[in-house]
């Protein structure tokens, strides 16, 4: 009996198989090999659902978020151009949202494609942060808008009137390094773009004219080596120091130099006033110091 027991044991399967050739795991495992290799044959046999009316849309009729006034009416159909989308697109393409990622990610008035989103019947949205223009940069040849990175926005969808709208920076040597929707390439124009951006809410109230950059003196020079001024329409010129994000010791921060601009409009009603124009400079700790640009320096509004 002793024997007949031992031998049994040594016959009877392991846990681990006898779980493995249990019925159900077999069929499960079956119908696992059966899917692998049959259902691609079967996405050949079948209808191919793809070109059916429900699942086609124009590339045209994509949807984005709404464009802001600044962005041409046409931007759809212009990164559907530049991105070579086909005509006719189908929500059944398995590689259709990153197509149209990419398609709108070359169109120079994005800034980025949050997301894309497809849905039946048929429809295609694209979740887009655009590009906002800060100001004009007056070169030989003309000006050339840009956003407050100092990337190059297109300069055919603004009118002359509408380039006059906008903050103007002066005094630059360089011209656009690559097409629009890449940076302009030149540090100095770079900071000029953050500082517009600041300025770009009090621009017209404050009275300004231009935003003077300083004159390059090295193929590339360092940010905390260049100091901009602000022309105001009386030919005040106010120093504002280093461009904005620029982390230098003692710097005021942009809050800060705006609050004084708002101080000394408050105090005399204009940079020109009383008996202008001036040199105003505010990046002082303690005080803004003027000067009549044809006399000594003052100090005053401790």
């Amino acid at each position: 009996m002793g024997t007949t027991k031992k031998a049994s044991k040594q016959g009877a399967p392991s846990g681990l198989a006898a779980i493995l050739f249990r019925p159900p795991v077999l069929i499960l495992v079956a119908l696992g090999v059966t899917s692998t290799f049959l259902l691609p044959m079967a996405r050949q046999w079948g209808p191919d659902l793809s070109q059916r009316p429900e699942y086609l849309l124009k590339a045209t009729e994509i949807e984005t978020s709404p464009p802001p006034p600044w962005v041409p009416p046409d931007f759809v159909r212009q990164a559907v151009r530049r991105g070579a989308l086909p005509e006719t697109l189908s929500v059944l393409d398995a590689d259709l949202t990153r197509r149209v990622a990419e398609a709108f990610r070359m169109h120079p008035w994005v800034a980025k494609v949050v997301s894309v989103r497809k849905a039946f019947p048929a429809r295609v949205f694209v979740e887009v942060r655009f590009r906002e223009p800060v100001a004009m940069v007056r070169v030989r040849n003309g000006v050339y808008p840009i956003d407050g990175q100092g990337v190059l926005l297109p300069p055919e969808d603004f009118t002359v009137a509408e380039t006059r709208q906008y903050p103007l920076i002066e005094n630059i040597v360089s011209t656009p390094q690559g097409a629009a929707g890449t940076p302009w390439g030149d540090p100095v124009v770079h900071g000029a773009a953050r500082l517009a951006a600041v300025l770009k809410p009090v621009w017209h109230q404050f009275g300004l004219k231009s935003i003077r950059a300083p004159r390059r003196t090295k193929a590339q020079p360092k940010m905390k080596s260049l100091v901009y001024q602000l022309v105001t329409s009386g030919g005040s010129r106010i120093i504002w120091g280093r461009a904005p994000g620029v982390d230098y010791p003692g710097e005021l921060s942009p809050k800060q130099k705006v609050g004084r601009m708002a101080k000394y409009l408050t105090v005399f009603g204009g940079f020109d006033q009383p008996h202008g124009p001036y040199e105003i400079d505010i990046r002082h700790w303690q005080e803004i110091s003027r000067r009549p640009l044809t006399s000594a320096r003052q100090r005053w509004l401790r």
